[in-house]
């Protein structure tokens, strides 16, 4: 402190020089392992039919052209099925844990609970995938499971039911951590005076519990939206040809047969220009929620 101190002190004449020497090194950071990795990836994406070892052709949308052919097309939407069908399962099955953790669990054992729900997240998460195929294999664990209570096996592998498996149960614990942060914050002196009021447990909970948490809400579905459409491992070992998604697609432009840096580098920014849209959607609405939960309190 007294070394922050001191700098503040001998830039006081120069004020604007403070915040400038406080965002620096995030700034540099910031510059050298995004801006300009975008910037390369935005030029190379407008060189049509780019590919790694032959000349460049010159500039052209080509190849975001190329992104609207069916076949891409149709990856691009299955991508944004499986986050969004993800996004949906985890706010289903999370938003309960995080309610009963925060609201309803003893306060002694709170801390404890959470720590062993989240507790996969100290694994890996493609030694988790792995995991998941030994389960899903068909003389995995399910299946013999199914046999046992004298029913068929199933096929489970290398579908999208697996794609969506491994997802949900990868992102499940973000969901719930941002919840619990929100939901642990909500006045419950609210409830009761809806209670007072004459409400139902059900009108407390979508008059008052849901409002109260929309910026949580927002903010985890946000995060496991973003996530899921750039996850890779999990559609790559749980999925087959069926379940290829945006993450494959590019794996396989770059480092496949083809080496299309071209196609692969518009379609990277394609993606990134989609969670950075997701991202500005969250800071418009996700304000204006809080706003309005803070002004009808």
């Amino acid at each position: 402190m007294a070394i922050i101190d001191t700098l503040r002190d001998r830039l006081r004449p120069a004020g604007w020089l403070w915040p400038l020497t406080l965002l620096g090194p995030a700034g540099l950071w910031l510059l050298l392992l995004l801006i300009i990795p975008s910037i390369l990836i935005l030029d190379i994406s407008l060189i049509p039919g780019l590919r790694l070892g032959q000349p460049q052709t010159g500039y052209g949308p080509g190849n975001y052209i190329q992104i609207l052919e069916p076949v891409y097309l149709a990856v691009m939407v299955r991508s944004l099925g499986f986050a969004l069908e993800t996004t949906l399962l985890c706010l289903a099955l999370g938003f309960p844990v995080a309610y009963w953790l925060a609201l309803r669990a003893p306060r002694r054992w709170r801390n404890l609970l959470l720590v062993a729900f989240i507790l996969p997240l100290w694994t890996s998460s493609l030694l988790r995938a792995y995991a998941w195929v030994t389960i899903l294999r068909p003389s995995g664990l399910l299946n013999e499971l199914l046999t046992s209570l004298r029913l068929p096996p199933q096929a489970w592998l290398n579908t999208p039911m697996a794609v969506l498996i491994g997802l949900t149960y990868s992102f499940l614990p973000y969901m719930v951590l941002i919840l619990y942060a929100s939901l642990e914050k909500l006045d419950l002196r609210l409830l009761e005076a809806a209670a007072d009021l004459g409400a139902t447990p059900r009108q407390q909970f979508w008059r008052v519990t849901v409002p109260k948490t929309s910026p949580g809400i927002a903010a985890s579905c946000l995060l496991v939206f973003i996530a899921c459409l750039g996850d890779f491992a999990v559609p790559t070992l749980l999925g087959g040809a069926s379940s290829m998604n945006i993450s494959r697609l590019i794996y396989n432009q770059f480092l496949g047969p083809t080496r299309a840096w071209g196609f692969g580098s518009a379609l990277s920014m394609v993606l990134i220009l989609s969670v950075s849209l997701a991202i500005v959607l969250l800071l418009k609405y996700g304000n204006f929620t809080l706003r309005k939960a803070s002004h009808t309190q």
